[in-house]
């Protein structure tokens, strides 16, 4: 049996018959789909979902691009397309801050704001189900229909995939487009006039979600080339130079057209939201000098995306506070976002990363390893180079991509390969439940080796492990367990506490003296090492903990 792009597929993809593989990859998906809407459902709002939230509402009614510049606007856009269903209600030209204006939108208008979040999540949750069937067709067209599934149960079953593909967040849309990019170029190498064009797009659309896609720009646009130029057969020896002259036009033409469509994709995005293109900077953008400045200047991008590059750019040329294995830091670790993957993936499904790393070395994956490798290694690389050690969220490319490569560690064939398939089913098998075991908080998840879900707080903060998404879990637990008590609040996150019924103090707001009761605090805060929290909690007794996000103490 042969794949669609001329390997020959494992024999395990005779022994499940076409109509098994898809009842498995439906069931992968569903399990996936509740887990998603689960911790949708429960979580109130991360740090940054309702500054998107406010955006779409405003790029889809008043046309306005002034929210949220610091990143294109498509993948707001996709969240409109839900918060459209909830009819929230909004001031029209909202005139405060793009925090102010989320804040607002949930809480300040009369709406509901857990259905209008819900909405504002589910689009997002979708799209994460469909890259989910482009991991299964780019693992299966590579190692088979066995080898899919592989790949799709690494996906579907991927805590940090789950946790940010269940919020209305740019990092899962951007990747995932990224994702079906490279997929696409790949199939390009057979019929290159029918794969480069969506490719293209697919790429734009990464983009016009999120400008860290930039970083790949260049080596998708190689792949392009590379994949518009493989020889399709022996060619005369007469004719091979001039056949190299034409392969090098060819290239170099697949690379200018997956670029210029790209390019179009991130017009059309900003043209979609207003297609007069209204612009006025907006107050602190900044005015870079040297080659940041000159590549914001130079890029054929409309005028909100450039200026939103120069506010990331900023954004990068600030100090930020760090917290890696107990140390707090100021500035970055260029070690950081490896050490935080190690943390935060199953410890099966490093095993399986590993071995499929080592996989495509193998001859007959060779041709697919920069399609499969090479996008998530640069952007990696770029991300390491930056100065917010906020979350794997920065590299979610990662635990995307690497499942198709993990599928071809399954797929070889050497002496030994059935004891191997038994092993890598064993490590499958224990990146599953090691999924399962911490639903449905899956952003604070952390592997066995480093103490799990309850311990992640110890070693990390901020989106791997507590963005601010647990306020309501917080008054349940308040409810049920200390109606009546005194409660002091230090919470880190987006949401309003009194929306939720939390009636609490701000225990900075007063002398350490006066602090007696619950002290409730978010552990972000914590990692911070704020000097006036840690006075307090000096004289307090750790005593309960809602989602592994917010501990209480008792002060007497």
């Amino acid at each position: 049996m042969t794949s669609p792009h001329g390997a020959t597929a494992p024999s395990g993809s005779r022994v499940l018959p076409p109509w098994a593989v898809a009842l498995c990859a439906v069931a992968l998906l569903a399990v996936m789909a509740a887990a998603m809407v689960t911790a949708a459902v429960r979580q109130s709002p991360t740090i940054d979902e309702p500054v998107y939230a406010a955006a779409a509402l405003s790029y889809q009614r008043e046309h306005d691009l002034r929210l949220n510049p610091e990143h294109p606007p498509l993948g707001k856009l996709v969240i409109a397309a839900g918060v459209a269903f909830a009819h929230p209600r909004m001031d029209a030209g909202f005139a405060g801050t793009q925090e102010d204006a989320g804040r607002r939108l949930l809480y300040g208008s009369g709406n509901d704001a857990q259905r209008v979040l819900l909405a504002a999540r589910l689009p997002v949750i979708v799209l994460t189900l469909l890259f989910g069937l482009v991991v299964f067709a780019f693992a299966s067209g590579l190692a088979g229909r066995t080898g899919g599934l592989v790949a799709l149960a690494l996906y579907a079953f991927s805590p940090d995939v789950v946790a940010h593909g269940s919020l209305a967040t740019l990092d899962v849309p951007a990747a995932g487009f990224l994702l079906t990019s490279a997929w696409l170029l790949w199939r390009a190498r057979k019929r290159p006039l029918l794969w480069l064009p969506p490719a293209g797009a697919a790429l734009g659309a990464a983009v016009a979600t999120k400008m860290t896609m930039l970083a790949a720009l260049p080596v998708l646009a190689a792949l392009a080339a590379w994949s518009a130029t493989r020889p399709s057969g022996p060619e005369p020896r007469e004719g091979r130079r001039a056949s190299r002259r034409a392969l090098a036009v060819r290239g170099a033409g697949a690379a200018a057209g997956v670029l210029v469509v790209a390019v179009a994709v991130v017009w059309a995005s900003y043209l979609a939201v207003d297609p007069r293109l209204r612009w006025t900077a907006p107050p602190g953008v900044p005015d870079l000098g040297g080659a940041r400045g000159l590549a914001a200047g130079l890029m054929p991008f409309p005028r909100p995306f450039r200026d939103g590059m120069r506010i990331q750019f900023g954004f990068e040329g600030s100090t930020w506070t760090g917290f890696l294995f107990g140390r707090t830091y100021r500035g970055s670790l260029w070690y950081y976002l490896p050490a935080a993957l190690l943390v935060k993936t199953p410890l099966g499904a490093l095993a399986l990363w590993a071995a499929g790393i080592a996989a495509m070395a193998a001859r007959r994956f060779r041709p697919a390893a920069p399609y499969v490798l090479l996008p998530p290694a640069v952007l990696l690389v770029a991300a390491m180079a930056g100065s917010r050690d906020l979350g794997v969220r920065y590299v979610i490319v990662v635990p995307m991509f690497l499942p198709v490569a993990a599928a071809c560690a399954v797929a070889l064939p050497w002496r030994g390969a059935v004891r191997w398939r038994w092993a890598a089913a064993a490590l499958l098998l224990f990146a599953v439940v090691s999924s399962l075991r911490t639903f449905p908080s899956y952003l604070p998840y952390s592997n066995e080796a480093f103490g799990g879900p309850s311990k992640t707080h110890l070693r990390l903060h901020d989106s791997n492990a507590d963005w601010g998404q647990d306020l309501g879990r917080l008054a349940d637990r308040l409810r049920a367990r200390y109606p009546r008590e005194k409660v002091w609040l230090a919470y880190k996150g987006s949401g309003v506490p009194s929306y939720y019924g939390i009636d609490a103090s701000d225990p900075f707001g007063a002398p350490p003296g006066q602090v007696r009761g619950l002290l409730v605090v978010s552990d972000s805060w914590i990692a911070k090492a704020d000097p006036r929290l840690i006075a307090l909690l000096r004289t307090s007794e750790p005593i309960d903990d809602v989602g592994h996000t917010i501990t209480i103490y008792r002060r007497t």
